[in-house]
């Protein structure tokens, strides 16, 4: 994609794009660049539930393969043509087409007759190439956003590059951080049933939480998700872990995705503690969040398993933004360390945040079941965790514009109604 002018892939800044629902779609392209774009976006983690498939032949071929068949759920359609072939062809489909169906028009021409000439044929949008990966990707999400429903929340998932890095305890006063200092309603999922240290962190012993989630999906609604939820603070809620060995814990790869689908319909920021573990769930939950954060110390293990975790993630989140990387438990009294820069380099990203090793004050928090602001306010290290929650929030990014690319001409009309 990235030898494809135009159609390069793009990384995600604060913006978040709602993964698809299972939905079937159909894409008939006329050129070879458009139809790369569309193998990128159906590779795209955020449609995981889509079955769908890419062909050539433009309107002309959608036409012909549903004269005597069903049609999927989405039709994209690519055209070169003239405008009036166009509307023939989209008049032909018309007859054949099940109500539902939504269909999506790529063109080459920025023509806002043509545009409202599509709009009033029931056409749900028409996207101007060249385009980016993640505008089309808007463009499909936003086929089935709710009207009027809020806004969807921001996965954050934590994990640390080995066991033992302290990513509990960074994922927790993140968390914390995001509910204070930004004030920003923030649910902490501590997705280690058997050994999760949520609770204690933050002093709770709810008597249920995310097992309760997990074990029964079958009743699990928004009502049920939210009487699970224990209140921390104002604006920090924890969907605590039981941390009992009652029984073993082999989920399935979707074991969290009814969980996360109704927190990210409901919360503005859900912070996931996932435990080091290599599971398919584990994995799905890293895959999927909007944004993730490697936590390692300054030693060798913590940088293998850095650089593989970096570069797993890279390649299967091409258009979001890349992992962070942050150090923690740097100065640690007698061990020989790796530096800031020649970690980053080997695993080939800047280090966002180093956090220094304090036995005393990390010691006392835990001890207490309490955050780092509430033992140590205003110190250098609580600064660090309102850091990186302002990082993975985009709060301290620039804002990338959600104009569609056919906004001017949509102003335009507007204007021309005035």
């Amino acid at each position: 994609m990235a030898s494809m002018p135009g159609f390069e892939p793009e990384t995600g800044g604060d913006e978040i794009i709602a993964p698809l629902p299972r939905v079937t779609l159909q894409a008939f392209c006329e050129t070879q660049d458009v139809a790369a774009a569309m193998q990128a976006v159906t590779a795209d983690r955020r449609m995981d539930k889509v079955q769908a498939r890419v062909q050539m032949g433009g309107p002309a071929a959608a036409v012909e393969a549903f004269r005597g068949a069903p049609t999927p759920n989405v039709i994209v359609l690519e055209t070169v043509r003239e405008p009036a072939v166009l509307v023939s062809n989209l008049d032909a489909l018309a007859e054949s087409c099940d109500p539902g169906t939504k269909v999506v028009v790529i063109g080459h021409v920025n023509d806002i007759q043509l545009y409202r000439e599509l709009i009033r044929r029931g056409v749900s949008d028409y996207l101007v190439a060249p385009f980016g990966v993640l505008d089309l990707l808007r463009t499909l999400s936003e086929l089935y956003a709710t009207s009027g429903s809020a806004t969807l929340g921001r996965t954050i998932a934590i994990v640390g590059a080995k066991g033992g890095v302290g990513s509990s305890t960074v994922a927790h006063n993140v968390a914390w951080a995001i509910a204070r200092n930004l004030d920003a309603s923030t649910v902490i999922a501590d997705l280690d049933i058997a050994f999760g240290t949520a609770g204690l962190d933050f002093n709770q012993d709810p008597p249920q939480g995310v097992a309760d989630a997990v074990f029964a999906p079958e009743r699990l609604d928004a009502n049920m998700l939210d009487r699970l939820l224990s209140r921390c603070s104002e604006n920090l809620s924890l969907l605590a872990a039981p941390a009992m060995l009652d029984r073993t814990v082999d989920l399935g790869e979707d074991a969290f995705e009814l969980v996360l689908d109704l927190l990210r319909a409901s919360v503005p920021c859900i912070v996931l503690d996932v435990p080091h573990l290599w599971t398919g769930w584990a994995k799905r939950a890293l895959v999927g969040a909007d944004e993730v954060a490697i936590v390692a110390a300054p030693e060798l293990a913590s940088l293998r398993n850095a650089k593989n975790l970096m570069d797993l993630l890279r390649a299967a989140r091409p258009n979001d933004s890349v992992p962070r990387l942050i150090l923690n438990q740097v100065g640690l009294p007698k061990r020989p360390e790796i530096e800031a820069s020649e970690f980053a380099k080997a695993v080939g990203i800047e280090v966002m945040t180093s956090i220094p090793f304090d036995a005393q004050l990390f010691g006392t928090a835990a001890n207490n079941g309490q955050m780092i602001a509430e033992v140590q306010p205003g110190s250098k290290v609580a600064d660090a965790f309102v850091q990186i929650g302002t990082v993975l929030t985009g709060r301290g990014e620039q804002k990338r514009s959600k104009r569609s690319l056919f906004e001017p001409l949509v102003a335009k009309l507007m204007r021309r109604k005035a």
